[in-house]
């Protein structure tokens, strides 16, 4: 029951959880946050764990204006690792199993046809939807198992895999980091992770609109 709690607040204030679990944990925080971001990543039945909020959260946590909780030269590396990890994991698993998706119509939410216009996306933009799938929530925890299930080649997609982590982990940690100082920020973090899950997912609402408007 704890655990359900922790996740849920997790949800919906990842500064205010990471900080109580900081306290009541110190180091084996680390731990937890690789097994987040692992499993965001790596596990296609768990796309609703927290991403940019919490990479963002824990930029803030390691400023030092809020006491440097957290070593940013260590949890970066960590991060991009675990990212990484994940979505090999997550290719490999939707590769094993590209056979029998594509023999289904739906398995748990994701349709045949998903897998068909993914593809079909990749064909026509490229390793470059990899980087960019990485900075939108729910898409960044099916794109790496699509594209295992789908005909994305290996060498093609971890290229654009290691790039898309890096930039991902680097970008929305350090944005915290040199945001931490901020008053509004600090004060204001509720609004902050609304306005950063917002602009993640506007290319997806844009990229809807747009099929919406082909179709007509």
């Amino acid at each position: 029951m704890e655990i359900i709690q922790f996740v849920l607040q997790l949800l919906k204030d990842p500064l205010t959880a990471l900080t109580q679990f900081i306290t009541d944990n110190g180091t084996l925080t680390y731990g937890l946050l690789f097994l987040i971001v692992f499993a965001e990543t790596g596990l296609v039945v768990m796309p609703l764990l927290p991403g940019d909020s919490l990479l963002f959260a824990i930029g803030v946590l390691a400023a030092p204006a809020t006491g440097g909780k957290i070593d940013i030269t260590f949890v970066i590396p960590l991060l991009i690792g675990a990212a990484l990890l994940g979505d090999n994991v997550n290719y490999f698993v939707g590769k094993y199993l590209s056979d029998f998706v594509k023999s289904k119509d739906k398995i748990l939410f994701l349709k045949r046809e998903h897998i068909v216009k993914t593809e079909e996306f990749y064909e026509k933009n490229g390793g470059q939807t990899v980087i960019m799938a990485r900075f939108v929530p729910i898409v960044r925890t099916v794109a790496p198992f699509v594209a295992g299930a789908g005909s994305m080649k290996y060498g093609k997609y971890i290229t654009f895999c290691v790039v898309g982590a890096i930039v991902w982990v680097t970008s929305i940690t350090l944005l915290g980091y040199f945001l931490g100082n901020n008053e509004w920020v600090k004060h204001n973090f509720e609004k902050v992770v609304l306005g950063i899950v917002a602009i993640s997912v506007l290319p997806m609402v844009i990229g809807f609109v747009k099929s919406q408007f082909s179709q007509k």
